[in-house]
């Protein structure tokens, strides 16, 4: 792994045409070590369960309220916690065994879904007491979700990591291409109630295969003690790197604007396009389903650079300013397929710098670093967004998201331009 010697990342060099075996065998490298295998279908299965349950909620809210604020407000009750805890979440994961404290996370977030499925049984679900499961899920995704991210990198080979971390993002994006989907059959057939229930039944998979790794098979860092100031420390690091702290600084505003998908996307559909619940999970399957592409594509590049970043964050707004202007279902859903792929080329980029460039030892740290990034822009954007669209209509934010999106590209062309060219 890089060291604080290491000044960039190598940018990837252009290869000539490969057969359809060895391309695939280069996408999906990092399959050949079986922790990660276990891993992959674990988290394969349990996030699509994860993003069934999270369309699922937020249509129950829009259905039993009918108003964007309220659905904002889920999103910063999610991710509210993720804000307040995240970055000590991040150096427990520095100093734990990440695996062990997975198979505990993971077996509260199934208990957490079947409170939501026990509350969607009623006939009258309380509004209160979906917001506060809401705020139980996002405090356990603050400790999960940085052990989730960190333990890439300790499954595979450090050669591996590049591919690990972005087929890691495919794993979210082919759930988020299933999960929606799934969750608008449920809904129309048997209920919310049993698209949370079979989520906390997903869980039994990703704990199974968690089990079942070779513990000494990992490529754990060395262990360290607990001691003081590890969070300000982390803090200095990240500022001590350009390429963390342009990112970051891109990832905090198209975040807050830009990246409130579970907002804008179902008002979006509801409200301007005047679609039904299930043509909006459609809609956000294409959507996720465009991620994957671009997934796929990213997997087969050796290593990214603040390049991708910017090319991502640009491809995102011009994508989500073409978005705002479709006149219907049919045309947003072709769109959303490029917005889709847009978003993860410029996610998985920003994700990807952190751990194959960063120090080993910080990786729990920096990205708990992003993850409250994520809460706080979430916490914030989500409601406002939300009220936003109350007031002016669902399109306007989606303008607002594209226009953030080439502001903040300019942003990180500009900030990254006085260091190494192969780092831009």
């Amino acid at each position: 792994m890089p060291d604080d010697t290491d000044a960039v990342v190598q940018v990837p060099v252009e290869r000539k045409s490969a057969p359809l075996g060895q391309t695939l065998k280069q996408t999906f490298l990092s399959l050949r070590n079986r922790n990660y295998k276990l891993f992959f279908i674990g988290q394969l299965i349990s996030n699509t369960g994860n993003w069934l349950t999270r369309v699922a909620l937020i249509l129950l809210i829009l259905k039993l309220t009918g108003s964007g604020l309220a659905v904002g407000l889920l999103t910063a009750f999610e991710f509210g916690p993720v804000l307040l805890v995240s970055a000590w979440a991040g150096a427990i994961a520095d100093r734990h065994d990440k695996r062990k404290l997975l198979i505990l996370t993971q077996s509260l977030e199934m208990l957490q879904s079947l409170g939501l499925a026990f509350m969607a049984f009623m006939p009258d679900p309380p509004l209160y007491g979906l917001y506060i499961l809401a705020f139980v899920g996002g405090t356990l995704l603050a400790f999960d979700n940085p052990l989730r991210r960190s333990f890439v990198s300790e499954m595979v080979p450090a050669e591996d990591i590049p591919n690990a971390v972005v087929l890691y993002s495919i794993i979210v994006n082919i759930s988020r291409t299933f999960g929606p989907a799934l969750a608008g059959l449920l809904i129309v057939t048997l209920g919310y109630g049993w698209a949370f229930t079979i989520d906390a039944i997903s869980y039994i998979s990703v704990l199974v295969c968690l089990f079942m790794m070779r513990p000494k098979e990992l490529y754990k860092a060395p262990a360290r003690p607990k001691a003081k100031g590890e969070v300000l420390e982390g803090l200095r690091y990240v500022l001590s790197q350009p390429f963390l702290w342009i990112s970051l600084s891109m990832f905090i505003v198209i975040g807050m604007m830009s990246y409130n998908f579970n907002v804008t996307l179902p008002l979006f559909v509801t409200d301007s396009l005047h679609g039904t619940e299930t043509q909006f999970t459609i809609l956000y399957s294409i959507f996720s389903f465009g991620a994957v592409i671009g997934g796929l594509y990213v997997a087969n590049k050796k290593l990214v650079s603040m390049r991708h970043i910017i090319m991502g964050a640009s491809l995102l707004g011009i994508a989500l300013l073409v978005l705002a202007f479709m006149p219907g279902v049919v045309t947003a859903s072709a769109v959303a397929l490029l917005v889709g792929m847009a978003s993860i080329l410029y996610m998985t980029a920003t994700t990807a710098i952190i751990q194959v460039q960063g120090r080993r030892d910080m990786h729990g740290r920096v990205l708990s670093f992003q993850t409250v990034i994520m809460g706080g822009t979430r916490l914030l954007g989500g409601p406002l967004l939300g009220w936003m669209a109350d007031a002016m209509g669902a399109r306007p934010p989606i303008v607002l998201g594209g226009a953030v999106c080439l502001l903040a590209a300019l942003f990180g062309y500009y900030a990254s331009r006085g260091y190494a060219t192969s780092n831009v």
